[in-house]
């Protein structure tokens, strides 16, 4: 420290004034307050997680895992210290290659394995454009160059093996030995080495399984010799082409011919410059056929049982080992070689890795084909066909498994649950560590293994020998995926518990074995007699002992076994006491690693390879609703591949790999579940909405009933980096759905919010509120529509101007459609007022449009001749004929217009005209009924405000209370609807006094001099509106009643109008047409009713009756005239008839002079009012 190298000059003498103490005590006051704050906080996150807190871990949520692996820095010569050096020395080389060779299948298992399996995949055939797989195996080189590099490692390591075991083993009487070797046998070695031997055997099956592998390795090859024939082109220097071929060559020699494993076993094991002699060593020959035989026997018996963990593995190890021996020492026990070939019988197949399966029957008769002569063509004929009855008694008995393994796993999971959750009693803690103990490993562990490897066998079988499998198998065998990940969800949802209980049994066995060593070494220092050999047997001893005292890591493990393979000779044990030893060091190997094991067995990587089953299931899950919990097993299982997939090296990255899986699954999920869901409920809600139709039959003792409800209760799904919510997503279909077709059809908001209410009801969704504004069943036809097609609504209703009522003019329908004012404020609640305003702009638009076809028609030579003649014979006889226009001038104006043409349907030029009166009418009327409509909306909604005169600020109350912007703003919003909506209601607008301004100073111009004749054509028209409105109304007495009609006001709103905007409302009066009209009928008549008089006297019954229908007709036409004057009275007033132009301007001023003196007078007020205030 660099206190210490201060000269003792520079120290002074320290005087205790106690700052350091007020110091010290302030640091401990805030680091107080901090523990409180900080203690605080954690209780407040435990309050809001309160559900979800406890000791039952979620595997879907928990950022956090427990890792209970083992784990100490030590090396192994630390590790390995006794007095005997040479003891020392074989343990520790023989540990150090056993380590390597655990690395070296770590490192196969996980970057090699997958890298290879999962070459090619991600890309479709679609999707892979020509040069994709040259552009592939280009990536992939490198990671080959990496597997070359892996496997020569291997072979130098399967080479210092042999040697090393060689040199202990001499068979030369005369070398000294290392140690004394009689009894020692290490099996574990062996065991290693078949270990690394498989690995080496399944990158061939690997790479021999891989037909896409080798394609693009041809492709990759061809595009190579082109490339050498124009090395410039693809920018690439020549010399560096030859050692790239050669080294392409290398590869292609050592991976991909399948020659991984021979040439291992092919290489030259005897040293030529007088090393270690291996094939003519004898002893050694006897000491590797012996362990063969042994690791064999303890493999057989396990082997197909239900007791089985590791021994597949280990007979294909066996296996290995069997053809290195063969290879080596050139010897062959022909009985062992049909015991090992036997085993095919109870064991068919093995899975390798994933999809990779393995005949152990082709891998002996190929690699010793000399031994395979021996052996009758019947016995391995029989091989075969068991392999067939194999797989077809699997898919019988597939579903009976499934069921007792339901039963097994659900008993063990009560197990767990009940050993778990009871508190440890001291008196009885040893039984119950041994309990503990059975229940993780014997039970569920065991399980665990046996399940996998049913569903690996069965599924890779399949595969392999290309049979198709019946829907109930693979029904089955996703059940028993489910239950493989039930075992492993049940070991980390109690991984609390489970860790606690591991470190206690591991110290439990460690005793046990430490015991039984105890008792071994006394026996061995009670025995004076001095020998080397049993020197390095107590040597051993101590050295299992001292390694079992410390964490039971895989070292340590490794230690004691190597050690107790040289302490076991000399029967220092008694055989009872050694096999309960090496069941406890089996227990021990098994509790030490049990969460690492677990993960493996249950690890559901293969499944990728067969992911053909997933929309199988996902229907089966889908009929079955009752237990659509387990989804979250099967997702979990499907997450499986994710890690190994990130090995994946023939991609840019492994996320596109990722992505693609990701996809294809969400893809199958949406079409087999999701989406058949969604559809279901939506049917359902809409049946169950529209039950008074009797739609069809939905007795559910008929039709049959599925609760679907149960998928809304399933917690959201975990799957890559997203939740899969079921619920959320059916929810947001039928809020989709249901808003958009509102949209559609307003009026149907009414149903739609009762199948939002039952979907709430029935299945528990909660569902947002569309908050369209809606329109009632009576909505009619929408503003909107009338407005956009304004042109063919005035041309198809017709208009009553006392109801102020549209009515359809034909329908093919049997009803006639009407619209009215309520109709109008229904739709401009739904729309909104601004709508009103849009409106009288298209009206606006469209009046235009006719006014000009107006103004041809007045503009036209016939016509114009004809209206000047009329009013210069007019103002000829006025004075004679007491100034009414005759009926007659009117009547031989309408008959002379039908001279000029008539059209194909039978109308004149001016019934056409009066056609185009009438539409401009009823868009006048159509002006009106909006306004009318705003104004009963409006006073609809202000109807809940109490006072209209006293409306209260909202906003000054807010200001007072001093509340939120948010708020604020609010009650502005508000106070700005309220007074728009008095506003409104209290007088809504002027729209005909804006559409009369509007036009009439173009009317008024001088240019349109040609308009001012219309008042004298309006007798003729009315005449001929009358005629064609008697002849409506008589039609609907007939049973044909197309053109039948009883109203049609817009005819007179028309004229109105017209006579509005010219300001001739005095020309027309002064025509006193209606007087005029009235007297020639009264005449008519009161000469009729003469005529009836004189004839009733003479009893011509004939004549009378014409005479009463004559009579009749003239009391029609008399009323009809009636009521068009009526109608054209009351339309003037709208239009204030009682005022002429001139007059109105002079109001206008008037009224603006008023404004300015009552501004004026204000401001006088002010200015005199100011110095008061001062």
């Amino acid at each position: 420290m660099a206190v210490e190298t201060l000269s003792p000059d520079w120290e002074f003498d320290r005087v205790d004034d106690g700052s350091q103490k007020i110091h010290a005590e302030v640091q401990l006051k805030n680091y107080g307050k901090f523990l409180e704050e900080y203690t605080s906080q954690l209780r407040r996150i435990e309050d809001a997680l309160d559900d979800s807190i406890g000791d039952v871990w979620d595997f879907n949520l928990d950022p956090i895992a427990l890792k209970l692996l083992p784990y100490e820095q030590s090396s192994l010569l630390e590790l390995i210290k006794t007095e005997n050096k040479v003891l020392n020395k074989v343990i520790t080389v023989y540990a150090a290659l056993c380590c390597e060779i655990k690395k070296l299948k770590y490192e196969a298992e996980t970057k090699f394995y997958n890298g290879l399996l999962f070459y090619g995949e991600g890309a479709t055939d679609a999707s892979m454009v020509e040069g994709d797989c040259q552009i592939q195996m280009g990536r992939f080189i490198s990671f080959l160059q990496e597997l070359s590099c892996f496997v020569t490692r291997c072979y130098e390591v399967v080479m210092n093996v042999v040697h090393q075991l060689a040199a202990l083993y001499i068979s030369n009487k005369i070398a000294p030995k290392i140690i004394e070797t009689t009894g020692v046998h290490f099996q574990t070695m062996y065991e290693h080495l078949g270990e690394l031997l498989t690995v080496l055997l399944t990158l061939d099956e690997i790479i021999d399984n891989h037909i896409t592998l080798k394609d693009h390795w041809t492709m990759y090859k061809r595009l190579l010799k082109s490339v050498h024939h124009n090395p410039s082109k693809f920018g690439i220097q020549e010399e560096k082409l030859k050692p790239f071929e050669k080294f392409l060559l290398k590869l292609e020699g050592q991976l991909l011919d399948g020659m991984i494993f021979q040439a291992c076993i092919e290489q030259q094991f005897d040293a030529l410059n007088g090393g270690v002699s291996v094939s003519k060593n004898s002893t050694f020959a006897e000491e590797f056929a012996h362990s063969i035989r042994s690791i064999f026997a303890n493999v057989e018996a396990k082997l197909g049982e239900p007791s089985e963990i590791d021994q597949r593995d280990k007979y294909v190890g066996i296996c290995g080992l069997f053809v290195l021996h063969f290879q080596i020492f050139r010897t062959i026990d022909k009985k062992f070689y049909k015991s090992l070939l036997d085993i095919c019988k109870k064991v068919p197949a093995i899975t390798l890795t994933a999809n990779i399966i393995w005949f152990p029957d082709n891998f002996l008769i190929q690699k010793i084909p000399a031994a395979a002569k021996l052996l009758d063509r019947k016995s391995l004929q029989a091989i075969k066909i068991h392999r067939d009855t194999f797989l077809q008694q699997k898919a019988q008995s597939l579903t009976k498994d499934v069921q007792s393994y339901y039963v097994f796993v659900s008993s063990w999971m009560m197990k767990m649950e009940s050993i778990l959750s009871k508190e440890q009693r001291m008196d009885k803690f040893a039984e119950d560590l041994t309990n503990r103990c059975n229940v993780f490993i014997q039970v569920g562990f065991l399980y665990a293994y046996s399940i996998s490897t049913i569903i690996k066998t069965t599924m890779n079988l399949y595969m392999s020998m290309q049979k198709p499998m019946t829907k109930t198998s693979v029904k089955a065998l996703c059940r028993l995926v489910e239950l493989l990940k039930a075992i492993e969800h049940m070991f980390y949802r109690r991984s609390m518990v489970v860790a606690d209980s591991v470190s206690h049994i591991t110290q439990h066995l460690q005793h046990q074995a430490l015991h039984s060593i105890s008792v071994a070494k006394k026996r061995v220092i009670s025995d004076k007699k001095y020998s080397e050999q049993r020197l390095d047997v107590l040597s051993a001893l101590v050295l299992a002992e001292n390694t079992l005292n410390g964490p039971s890591t895989k070292q340590r493990r490794l230690i004691v076994s190597l050690a107790l393979s040289v302490g076991t000779q000399m029967k220092t044990f008694k055989d009872e006491e050694l096999f309960p030893l090496q069941v406890v060091m089996k227990k021990l190997d098994l509790i030490s690693e049990l969460r690492e094991r677990v993960q493996t067995q249950c690890d559901c990587c293969f499944l990728y390879w067969h992911r053909a089953v997933f929309p199988i299931y996902l229907d089966d899950v889908y009929e079955n609703a009752v237990d659509a919990a387990r989804l979250h097993y099967m997702f979990s299982a499907l997450r499986d591949c994710v890690p190994a997939m990130m090995h994946a090296r023939h991609l840019e990255s492994y996320e596109i790999l990722l992505d693609c899986y990701d996809k294809e699954i969400m893809e199958i999920l949406n079409e087999h579940l999701l989406d058949k869901l969604c559809k279901e409920i939506e049917k359902d809600l809409r049946l169950s909405v529209h039950t008074h139709l009797k739609l069809d039959d939905r007795n559910p003792f008929k039709v049959g009933m599925k609760d679907l409800a149960l998928f809304f209760s399933l917690n959201p799904i975990r799957f890559f980096n997203r939740f899969i919510d079921i619920r959320a997503y059916v929810t947001h279909y039928l809020d989709k759905t249901f808003y958009n077709l509102t949209t559609v059809a307003l009026h149907d908001w009414a149903t739609y919010s009762e199948m939002r209410n039952l979907a709430t009801q029935r299945y528990g969704l909660v569902m947002t509120e569309a908050h369209l504004p809606s329109q009632t069943l009576e909505q009619g036809l929408d503003v909107l529509e009338i407005m956009r097609n304004i042109h063919i609504f005035v041309s198809r209703y017709l208009y009553n101007l006392n109801n102020q009522i549209f009515i359809e003019r034909t329908s093919n329908n049997k009803h006639l459609n009407t619209i009215n004012i309520r109709h109008i404020a229904n739709s401009i609640r739904t729309h909104g007022t601004g709508i009103m305003n849009t409106t009288v702009n298209f009206t606006y638009q469209f009046l235009k449009k006719k006014f000009y076809i107006f103004s041809q028609f007045m503009y036209d030579e016939h016509i114009k001749s004809r209206l000047i003649k009329d009013i210069r014979f007019f103002r000829e006889i006025k004075d004679q004929n007491d100034h009414k226009y005759p009926f007659d001038r009117a009547e031989k104006f309408n008959r002379g217009i039908r001279k000029l043409g008539i059209t194909p349907e039978g109308q004149s030029y001016l019934d056409q005209f009066r056609q185009l009166i009438s539409q401009i009418g009823n868009a006048m009327g159509y002006v009106r009924m909006i306004r009318s409509g705003g104004l009963h909306c409006s006073s609809n909604a202000i109807r809940f405000v109490p006072d209209l005169e006293d409306i209260v600020n909202f906003e000054e109350l807010v200001k007072e209370e001093g509340l939120a912007e948010e708020t604020l703003k609010a009650a502005r919003h508000l106070d700005s609807v309220l007074s728009d909506h008095t506003r409104n209601s209290a007088e809504g607008t002027e729209y005909f006094k804006m559409l009369v301004d509007v036009f009439a100073p173009e009317f008024r111009r001088p240019k349109n001099i040609h308009l001012r004749n219309f008042y004298i054509i309006v007798p003729p028209l009315t005449l001929n509106f009358v005629e064609h409105s008697i002849s409506c109304k008589e039609k609907l007495n007939k049973k044909n009643k197309i053109g039948a009609a009883f109203t049609d006001d817009g005819f007179a709103m028309g004229v109105a109008y017209i006579l509005k905007l010219l300001d001739q409302y005095r020309e027309f009066d002064s025509l006193h047409w209606f007087q005029s009209v009235r007297e020639k009928y009264l005449k008519e008549i009161r000469a009729v009713a003469k005529q009836q008089n004189v004839q009733s006297a003479s009893q011509d019954e004939k004549l009378l009756q014409t005479m009463n229908l004559t009579q009749k007709r003239l009391d029609v036409y008399l009323q009809e005239f009636e009521l068009l004057y009526f109608s054209l009275s009351s339309a003037r007033i709208f239009f204030r008839a009682d005022k002429t132009a001139a007059e109105e301007n002079q109001e206008k001023k008037e009224k603006e002079e008023e404004t300015k003196t009552s501004n004026g007078d204000l401001s006088d007020s002010t200015a005199s009012a100011d110095p008061v205030v001062k």
